[in-house]
């Protein structure tokens, strides 16, 4: 079925299809920036002291902040549905689960002890956007009484109010870019041995999350150090994403061209 069969103008399609978007890019960072810091406390403990501190910073400025602002605004209109009272309930329910995973993240005595708090927080979340995604947001589309733009841009005005140009929020670019260029530095088929870099393997991922799992992943690794990414096909134009988001902040290195797999290691300089 397609978008435009479940919204009752073309203004409120587009913004399903725009809500959806940043759902998937939310998730996908989060995702990214658990399996860093589900890899570095294997590997690097002093690594990752400060991608679990950045796992925080990233909930508290997103997560917890997208989710306030639905609350304030998206679901009391949907609360005033008798279809939709109980699941709004359910949902608000799942926010305050969602802060008190945050909490615990901010409290844990070490990135150890915050690896199972993050890989619970990633699950609850992406399950409570499917949720939103599968059933809210539809619902709110759908019906002529309510306009989904003007709520969606009602949301996004009280998340620029509240979190800072330079966040987490402001970093997100799109997922649609030049196609090609931008490898952002050294760019080679190197034979240097490999350190014992954390890699993410994107075949594993979603094809919606795969360009925002790698910008919270490369959000979370600490100037000085590397990840590897392992593609289906050479990442031209996530590379020259990358470099648009973070101009001359990695150099890349390819560490296998094909034909199955493609492995390059993005350093922090």
């Amino acid at each position: 079925m397609s978008v435009l069969t479940l919204a009752s103008d073309p203004e409120d399609a587009t913004a399903l299809e725009a809500a959806e978007a940043h759902h998937a890019r939310l998730a996908g960072e989060l995702a990214g920036r658990v399996k860093m810091l589900l890899t570095a406390v294997d590997r690097d403990p002093s690594a990752a002291e400060k991608i679990h501190a950045g796992l925080v910073t990233f909930c508290d400025r997103s997560l917890l902040t997208h989710a306030a602002a639905e609350e304030a605004v998206l679901y009391p209109v949907a609360h005033g549905m008798p279809e939709a009272r109980l699941l709004i309930e359910g949902l608000i329910s799942e926010h305050r689960c969602l802060t008190a995973l945050v909490d615990a993240l901010r409290n844990a005595s070490g990135p150890a002890g915050a690896a199972a708090d993050a890989r619970a927080l990633q699950v609850l979340f992406e399950e409570h956007v499917a949720k939103e995604n599968g059933l809210v947001l539809p619902l709110l589309a759908i019906t002529p009484e309510v306009s989904l733009a003007e709520l969606l841009a009602d949301t996004h005005r009280r998340l620029a109010r509240e979190v800072p140009a330079t966040g987490t929020e402001g970093a997100q670019n799109t997922e649609e870019g030049p196609e090609a260029g931008g490898c952002g530095g050294v760019c080679g088929c190197g034979d240097a041995e490999e350190a014992a870099e954390p890699e993410l393997d994107v075949r594993e991922v979603p094809h919606a999350l795969r360009h925002a799992t790698v910008f919270g992943a490369l959000d979370a690794v600490p100037t000085g150090t590397a990840m590897v990414l392992a593609a289906p096909h050479d990442p031209l134009p996530l590379l020259a994403q990358i470099e648009q988001r973070s101009p001359g902040t990695f150099s890349v290195e390819y560490l296998e061209r094909g034909p199955d797999v493609w492995r390059l290691r993005l350093s922090h300089r």
